[in-house]
Parts: C-alpha cells; sequence; structure tokens
C-alpha cells in the first residue's frame, strides 16, 4: 500500500513526480450536478504556482489545470474527476550532485532507507510540488462549498517567518493579497521583505507559522471518537511537505490557560446559542460549534540551500553538500494556498459524511 489517498467520502488521490512528465490527482465523491470548469480551479492554482516574487524558487510553472473526466457540459457527473498540470521547467542536471548523497533534513535519507530507489530529480514525490495536486482538488472542494454551503469562506494567511511574528492589533485581512507573504499585516510584511531577503543572501532559508480559517462552518460536522473534525484537519495538514506542527484553535497556548480564562462562555442571541470566545477553534469533542474553524501549522526551514551541510552518500562515505537548483527561501510562503485547500476538503468531506448519517438533522436550542 502507497497511502496516496485521503479523506474518507471526498477523496483525493494524488500522482506524479518533481520533475516528471506532469502530476495530477484523482476526486472521487464529489457530488453531481455541480458547475465546474477549468477556470474554477486556476486562479487558486495561479495563487500557489512558483517563480511569483524573488522570495520563492525560480522555477517557471504555468500550472495550468487540465479537466480529464469527471465534467460534462459543465458539471460534476458524479463519477471521478481527474485533473492534470503538465511539469513545463524542469532542471533536472540541478540534482545530479545529490543522486547518491543524502540532503540533511530532507526525505532523502528515509525514502532510500524503505524503498531502496528514489527519485532525486527535485526529490521527486516528496517534492512540495506535488502539493499543486492538491490545490487543485481544493479547488474542486471549494466549488461543491459554494454550491452547498454559501456563506462558508476559507481564508489562509502567514503569521509568522522565523523570528518574526504578526501584531495581531494590526490585523488587517486586506493586506492579505497585498504581499508576497500573504501576511495580514502591512508593517510586519515590510520587515519580512529585509529579514527574508537576508537569509536568501546569505544561501540560508527559513521557517514560518500559517493559519487557516474557515468561518460559516456549519454546527455539528465531526464525530466524538475517530473521525474527529479537529483530528483529520490536523492529520491534513501534517501531510503537507514540510509541516512539523499544527495547532487547533488556542493550540499549545490552552495549556497555558486556567479552566476559567479556557472556557467558551455560551448565551442566548437572536438566532441561538453565540459564544463569547473562540478558545475551542470551533470545534468541540470533535464536532463543529459554527464558530469559525481555525487551524495553524508550522512549515520548517527549506532544506535545500546553498550553504555546505554534512551528511553521507549512499556507499557510507561523510562528504559536505550544497544543493543547487531554484528552492523557496521559506516554503511556508507558498503553503498558505495549499492550507486553504487541505482546510476546503476536510470540511467538504465531513459535510458529506454528516449528510449520510444524520440528513442535516440538528438538535434543537431553546
Amino acid at each position: 500500500m502507497s497511502f496516496n489517498t485521503f479523506g474518507h467520502m471526498f477523496r483525493v488521490t494524488t500522482w506524479g513526480e518533481s520533475h516528471g512528465p506532469a502530476i495530477g490527482c484523482t476526486v472521487d465523491g464529489c457530488p453531481p450536478g455541480i458547475a465546474l470548469s477549468e477556470a474554477d480551479l486556476q486562479p487558486w492554482l495561479d495563487r500557489r504556482k512558483p517563480g511569483t516574487s524573488k522570495f520563492t524558487t525560480q522555477r517557471k510553472e504555468p500550472d495550468e489545470v487540465r479537466i480529464l473526466s469527471g465534467v460534462f457540459q459543465g458539471v460534476t457527473t458524479g463519477t471521478s474527476i481527474q485533473l492534470m498540470i503538465e511539469n513545463t521547467d524542469q532542471r533536472s542536471k540541478d540534482y545530479g550532485d545529490i543522486a547518491q548523497s543524502f540532503r540533511p533534513g530532507h526525505a532523502d535519507i528515509t525514502y532510500h532507507q524503505k524503498y531502496g530507489v528514489r527519485d532525486y530529480r527535485g526529490g521527486g514525490r516528496s517534492s512540495a510540488r506535488e502539493t499543486a495536486a492538491r490545490v487543485a482538488a481544493g479547488g474542486v472542494a471549494r466549488a461543491v462549498l459554494r454550491a452547498l454551503v454559501p456563506g462558508l469562506a476559507i481564508s489562509g494567511y502567514m503569521v509568522r517567518i522565523g523570528t518574526k511574528g504578526i501584531d495581531r492589533a494590526r490585523f488587517d485581512a486586506s493586506q492579505i493579497e497585498q504581499n508576497p507573504f500573504w501576511c495580514p499585516d502591512a508593517v510586519a510584511a515590510e520587515e519580512w521583505a529585509q529579514y527574508l531577503d537576508d537569509i536568501r543572501l546569505n544561501h540560508n532559508s527559513v521557517g514560518g507559522v500559517i493559519e487557516v480559517v474557515a468561518t460559516g462552518v456549519p454546527a455539528g460536522l465531526g464525530a466524538p471518537i475517530y473521525a474527529k473534525l479537529d483530528s483529520d484537519l490536523a492529520a491534513a495538514m501534517m501531510t503537507i511537505n514540510a509541516v512539523k506542527g499544527v495547532e487547533i484553535g488556542d493550540g499549545f497556548d490552552a495549556a497555558m490557560l486556567t479552566g476559567v480564562e479556557n472556557a467558551d462562555e455560551i448565551r442566548m442571541g437572536a438566532d441561538g446559542p453565540e459564544y463569547l470566545s473562540n478558545h475551542a477553534g470551533g470545534i468541540l469533542g470533535g464536532i463543529s460549534t459554527g464558530q469559525p474553524v481555525v487551524c495553524r501549522f508550522a512549515v520548517k526551514p527549506t532544506s535545500s540551500i546553498l550553504t555546505p551541510r554534512q551528511t553521507v552518500n549512499t556507499k557510507g562515505n561523510e562528504v559536505d553538500l550544497i544543493t543547487k537548483g531554484r528552492h523557496d527561501p521559506c516554503v511556508g510562503i507558498r503553503a498558505v494556498p495549499v492550507g486553504e485547500a487541505m482546510m476546503a476538503c476536510v470540511v467538504l468531506d465531513h459535510l458529506l459524511l454528516d449528510r449520510g448519517q444524520t440528513g442535516g438533522v440538528r438538535g434543537k436550542i431553546g
């Protein structure tokens, strides 16, 4: 079993390698009758594609998505949707030096230890290029959510690069699309530009933290034990390349609160229960509360850097390695659209699961 599939009802199987002819995915479980075209998916891929600023890899890929099946006369048919994105700007020669050596901090060594063979060109299957297929699948999920839950919205942004974080008092959602970092703090974005430029020019890299928020999520999605909405969200975000930690709501900071501080108190509003805070991140007992679902994940520094690092090769010899090629000084920047896509896939998956189990019936309050 190669485990290239995620999801329960809305299932996504990704395929392809960084330097192969194409990458893509098969989306199964999409409801029929949903308006869908390549034009609906392309804007999401354009947000993730490389070469958009000096702070991302300079590999130039148009990332044009093609729908090969599952759509007829502009709507989904309920059958599997096949999506393909061709690779057009590979430079496999850049990776000749790592054909027999393992990049420290990268999956090279574990792939070799597990399979005995690996595609060293750009990391093959372990490359962040694989995430373009997820973004395409996320575009399908967004189209379905738009039809089934019109008020639902998903937004991702960076809250930290390395040692530099945002000031939440300056949070301005309109700034997210106005800078190369998806940063909601205009002052921080300017600081990050100089900070990351210094990192890049010193042949180094740095990590980051991304926050993804889904608003308008109906109450009742998820299940109490083994299909918790938050556990599936955490698992989905952890599958993104280079992610090393995930939080829901206050996350680890909740451990520093008292019960009085952490409790999201409830009052009755005109339309039902209203929460006075959201420390839980919109999920209680694995089930959505109707509040914004808040997920945060940490991305480690890019492993491929031009500064020599100590490692070994396949013969067991100790060597110093410089990784050539075109790489992101902070891979977390392009992880923002990927996090949004994974949120969309998981929320839709749980919406479909809930429709199958409860038919949308809810317990009444008031």
